[in-house]
């Protein structure tokens, strides 16, 4: 009877079909820095920013018409240290209006401290997995990174983009050019440049620079709205200059604390 019954399971698994996966225009990481040179206020900020982003009229024009399916999945993760990083809303479906206000609630329901340090390669190699048996199929795979500061921990942030790029995964980045806060020594005057040279990769890659705090709702929303329909803004520079220092943020800890790692 036993053998019968494994007999029986087994023929099972090879007549039904696979749990189908649901097609999507774009399956979005949503990557937030929390790392501790950000204030608690600059940490509501972003969190209120992309809510608002998410239920803005354009996002959901870019949501129900962007792609074929008329559907995305979104999943928000907080990030800093090399191996911290914090789930707020898992991977969701969101094609309307409705959906969109519900991911954004669950944004703005509470808001957790600062972690540590800034990880940038961390984050990637967190969310590369993510889009396995995720339940999702997407047209396209995007990690969409923020952060205020280069990586200064776990391993270099080119070998995780490389990763990510044999992945035919698209990393864009939201670098945070504000001086509010903590660890003024960790600001790059030119993050923008360090994120185009050494975070962003695969079709249609962007960087947002963010000047100021009073900048960042639209930004999330203009950042939304092109991964959404696959596009680059109009004025993206794609071409790096030889020569960019991608350590440059590793050896700013290491000038203040020794080894990086």
């Amino acid at each position: 009877m036993r053998k019968t019954l494994f007999g029986l399971a087994a023929i099972l698994t090879l007549v039904l079909p696979a749990r189908a996966e649901t097609p999507v225009d774009v399956e979005l990481v949503l990557a937030v820095d929390v790392s501790r040179s950000m204030t608690a206020r600059e940490l509501e900020i972003q969190r209120r920013g992309y809510a608002e982003a998410l239920v803005s009229d354009d996002v959901i024009q870019a949501i129900r018409f962007g792609g074929p399916h008329g559907q995305i999945a979104l999943t928000y993760i907080e990030w800093a240290d090399a191996y911290a990083q914090r789930l707020i809303v898992d991977w969701t479906l969101v094609r309307s209006r409705v959906d969109a206000e519900a991911f954004a609630a669950k944004l703005t329901t509470n808001f957790t401290e600062a972690l540590r340090r800034t990880s940038i390669s961390g984050i990637i190699d967190h969310a590369i997995p993510l889009f396995d048996a995720n339940g999702f199929a997407g047209e396209r795979q995007v990690i969409d990174i923020s952060g205020d500061g280069p990586n200064n921990a776990g391993r270099p942030v080119l070998a995780a983009r490389a990763d990510a790029s044999a992945r035919n995964i698209t990393i864009n980045g939201l670098p945070l050019m504000t001086r509010e806060g903590l660890g003024t020594q960790w600001h790059l005057e030119d993050l923008d440049e360090y994120y185009r040279h050494c975070v962003i990769s695969g079709p249609a890659a962007f960087v947002i620079p963010v000047l100021t705090w009073e900048d960042f709702p639209d930004a999330v929303r203009q950042k939304l709205i092109l991964e959404l329909v696959g596009r680059q803004p109009d004025d993206a520079r794609v071409h790096r200059v030889a020569g960019y220092d991608c350590l440059i943020g590793e050896k700013i800890w290491n000038q203040y604390f020794g080894d990086w790692n």
